[in-house]
């Protein structure tokens, strides 16, 4: 994860804008995973009972706004997001197309590989500080998480960590899939993205989505029940 300035945070805004001229090969891959709907996932979060011990930053600079929020099996964020494309070396995320390009992701594949960013789903999670530990909410690298913006929702893995007081961030899989623009230099949105972990999941292997689509849409539906 990279550190995100408020200038380049008002040019991601532009760039959705232009979303619809994007190729054919950055339309989103699907406009929603498993059986629960998004309207149905957000209607369990529409209130907060902070677990963080503070706030964190939407980008560098920004105001502390984005508290880490605990539900029964779960814990969630609304925030932005920023594109991650790092790991491995891909047409599409690489040291020329993504200024902040680092060849390595916090949690790897089961051969020992980083993740790949341009083909799997993942989302970022801040480093631990005092302010929020994600490892003592239960949250661990693989771990499921329903990301959902509109009336779409992704499933997707905890792939990576980022610095200790911004969040919201999620690889360029991720965003493509959601209808977001997934360029790691102008991409991503402002607004309008809740992250949805589920406490205590884990995929085997991290690198396979229809595991965590499989997964995750089991622990969305007892989610619900729970909740």
């Amino acid at each position: 994860m990279r550190t995100r300035t408020l200038t380049l945070a008002a040019a991601a805004g532009t760039a959705l804008l232009a979303a619809a001229s994007l190729p054919a090969d950055a339309a989103p891959a699907q406009a929603r995973e498993g059986t629960v709907s998004a309207a149905a996932l957000l209607a369990k979060v529409t209130s907060c009972s902070r677990i963080s011990n503070g706030r964190y930053r939407t980008d560098e600079g920004a105001s502390p706004s984005v508290p880490v929020c605990g539900k029964n099996g779960a814990v969630f964020w609304k925030a932005d997001m920023d594109i991650d494309c790092d790991g491995q070396v891909t047409a599409r995320c690489n040291g020329d197309t993504d200024p902040w390009f680092q060849g390595d992701t916090a949690f790897h594949q089961s051969d020992g590989r980083p993740l790949n960013s341009e083909r799997l789903p993942y989302v970022v999670v801040p480093r631990p500080s005092g302010t929020w530990n994600y490892a003592n909410a239960g949250i661990k690298g693989g771990g499921v998480v329903a990301v959902v913006h509109g009336d779409k929702v992704q499933y997707a893995v905890v792939g990576d960590t980022g610095p200790a007081r911004i969040i919201g961030e999620a690889s360029y899989a991720t965003a493509k899939a959601l209808g977001i623009d997934p360029d790691p230099a102008t991409g991503g949105t402002g607004s309008g993205v809740t992250y949805i972990f589920f406490t205590r999941s884990q995929v085997s292997p991290i690198e396979s989505h229809s595991a965590a689509v499989a997964l995750g849409d089991r622990l969305a539906k007892r989610f619900l029940q729970n909740n």
